[in-house]
């Protein structure tokens, strides 16, 4: 196999996750909110070795008629915001007014974040919050907070996207990316179990989702107050 007939394939994998978004979304619509969030799971899994496999075979030259990257963000938009916040509405986690304010602040900064120019650092790191709503709404179903800390949560988090304040890339941050690679494929291991479960309330899941979501919310933080802003 060549390697222009490689990087095509890379891209083919990526647009694998317009499909899985699709299937979220049909099992979103039907309230079947385990199924959505394995179906999400697969679309994140897939969104991380699409990146590095982009890289070795050099898609931006060897496969050069299609826009990885556009492609890779039109994809995250459905996976990360698109289906996570429909869920948030749709589910009931924010009644009334709030579950109109969630979708219309996630969907709006998000699609201004995906757009904004400063959204990698010098160490490949995201500058702000990288609108991983995904993942945060996976987190929120398996705890089932109250209404209010999830309104809170969702405002911070939206501000967040447009702070300097890092947040690591599972593959590309070198720094502490021996603790940061495992904790990243923890998280999916354990969202996966916990979504497999059907959110039950007694699995060992969520505590792993909870360590492994702190971590990944506060590496880049810790590292820019050890090390500077371009450290």
């Amino acid at each position: 196999m060549t390697l222009q007939s490689k990087a095509l394939l890379v891209h083919l994998l990526t647009a694998t996750g317009a499909i899985f978004a699709m299937l979220a979304m049909l099992a979103a619509v039907e309230g079947n909110w385990a199924l959505m969030f394995l179906w999400l799971v697969v679309a994140f899994a897939v969104d991380g070795i699409d990146g590095p496999l982009a890289r070795r075979y050099d898609t931006k030259s060897n496969a050069a008629t299609f826009d990885g990257v556009l492609l890779d963000l039109i994809i995250d938009y459905l996976t990360y915001v698109f289906v996570p916040a429909y869920a948030l509405f749709k589910s009931g986690l924010m009644p009334g007014w709030t579950g109109w304010f969630g979708i219309f602040v996630i969907t709006f900064a998000s699609a201004m974040y995906f757009a904004d120019t400063r959204m990698k650092t010098k160490d490949k790191s995201f500058s702000g919050f990288p609108s991983c709503w995904n993942m945060v709404v996976l987190v929120l179903f398996a705890l089932k907070p109250s209404f209010v800390v999830i309104v809170v949560l969702v405002t911070a988090l939206a501000i967040m996207m447009f702070v300097p304040v890092k947040f690591v890339h599972p593959t590309r941050t070198q720094r502490w990316r021996a603790v940061t690679l495992p904790m990243a494929l923890g998280w999916i291991g354990f969202a996966g179990w916990a979504a497999w479960v059907d959110f039950h309330p007694q699995s060992w899941a969520h505590w792993g989702l909870v360590i492994c979501s702190i971590y990944l919310l506060a590496a880049g933080a810790l590292q820019q107050i050890l090390y500077g802003k371009d450290g």
